[in-house]
């Protein structure tokens, strides 16, 4: 069915040649754990991004470096219809950036916020596009490990797309993971027993709980179970096993058996994976195709009059942000002017960390270049063959093979 598929075109510029001159600077959307984002348009294209930064020394200070750089690794890798897709990344003295699709529906949890009424059949839907995603994820061992309705996007037609990759988790050979990551209030129960000391592990069943808990709540306006930032991991265990989330009457019989199934502490019978999904009855009449290809059509379109996020990030940007993003050329000819004639002010040991991360930041990029370079060539020299078959098939009217083509 080409579950795998992406709506992502070919990047064809020289990678190593981007760099944040290349872009002009629109307005500030968002912000993270690990960094900001803002709205921008590349030069020579005119085509709108995402542009994720995220500050070196901050990165370095709170020793998030490995993260970012395990992002990096992991967008580049992926492709697909319903995720936040991975464009480009560059450098410079002071951030490191990563330019990804705009999608301007805004997430999900902006949504609830502004009380949004999901539809069921709204929710079945975004259900279905983020199984396919998971689907795909799984076919590249990772385990996203933040399924949250702050990190699916709407686009301008009201699809979804998974983002924020910075704690997803690469696992191969049937292996488990073992580290502890997440969002409390979305971590599957079998995350918690880690916490307790036993370490059994858990594998690809935690995002489809993740994705029960954020359904519930896109329904319901609130998550199935309460939990406090003071609560223990015992008595969250606790409330798993004895509480039973509330399924309101008004709600149909097959979408509640669906939440249940999605929602089962056991892991060994949870519905962990698209194949199980599909069997359910409730997803028995969807083309999973017309998913796929995003042709079925979302019950909730987002408002495309205004930018679908909290407009505080602009002001903050503007005003209250010590190192605004378009003062960055200014502030930094005035910064190699000081060095210059001051030397760094910096600590040898923070020197030499920033150090790394610039060189380590160069290391990738070339990676990823020789890797985008290799692939293009095993395009060109197999679209080189399918137009040599053609050739042989016309001039020998022999059809040729359909297979082939479609490899």
């Amino acid at each position: 069915m080409g579950l795998g598929q992406s709506s992502k075109s070919s990047v064809n510029d020289d990678n190593d040649e981007v760099n944040f001159d290349h872009f002009q600077i629109l307005r500030a959307i968002g912000k993270g754990s690990f960094g900001k984002v803002c709205i921008v348009q590349k030069k020579d294209t005119r085509k709108m991004y995402a542009m994720k930064y995220m500050n070196k020394l901050k990165c370095v200070e709170r020793n998030e470096v490995r993260n970012v750089f395990k992002e990096l690794q992991i967008m580049q890798s992926l492709e697909h219809p319903f995720l936040v897709n991975f464009w480009y990344s560059f450098q410079d003295e002071e951030d490191m950036f990563m330019v990804v699709d705009l999608l301007l529906g805004g997430d999900l949890r902006y949504h609830l916020q502004q009380n949004v009424h999901f539809s069921e059949s709204t929710v079945k839907l975004y259900v279905c596009e983020i199984a396919l995603a998971l689907h795909y994820l799984r076919t590249k061992c990772i385990i996203h490990r933040d399924i949250k309705p702050d990190n699916i996007l709407l686009d301008e037609h009201g699809h979804t797309h998974l983002t924020d990759f910075n704690i997803a988790a690469v696992v191969k050979d049937d292996l488990k993971a073992t580290s502890i990551a997440g969002t409390k209030p979305y971590m599957a129960p079998e995350l918690f027993q880690s916490f307790e000391g036993t370490h059994p592990g858990y594998s690809f069943a935690v995002d489809w709980w993740s994705l029960g808990i954020t359904a519930y709540e896109l329904l319901r306006g609130q998550r199935p179970y309460v939990m406090r930032s003071s609560s223990t991991s015992s008595e969250i265990l606790q409330t798993f096993h004895k509480v039973h989330p509330c399924y309101p009457a008004a709600w149909t019989t097959e979408i509640k058996s669906l939440l249940r199934k999605l929602l089962c502490v056991d892991a060994q019978k949870r519905i962990s994976c698209l194949s199980e999904l599909q069997d359910t009855e409730y997803l028995s009449d969807v083309n999973w195709d017309s998913v796929l290809n995003k042709q079925t059509q979302p019950g909730f379109i987002p408002n495309r009059r205004r930018l679908n996020c909290d407009p505080t990030f602009e002001l903050e940007e503007m005003i209250l942000e010590s190192r605004p993003l378009h003062k960055k050329k200014k502030r930094l000819a005035r910064k190699t002017r000081e060095n210059s004639s001051e030397g760094s002010p910096q600590n040898g040991q923070l020197q030499q960390r920033l150090e790394n991360v610039q060189r380590d930041f160069i290391i990738f990029n070339r990676e990823k270049l020789q890797k985008t370079k290799a692939e293009a060539e095993a395009n060109d020299l197999i679209d080189k063959e399918t137009d040599k078959t053609i050739e042989d098939g016309q001039n020998n009217n022999i059809t040729p093979n359909p297979s082939f083509l479609s490899g």
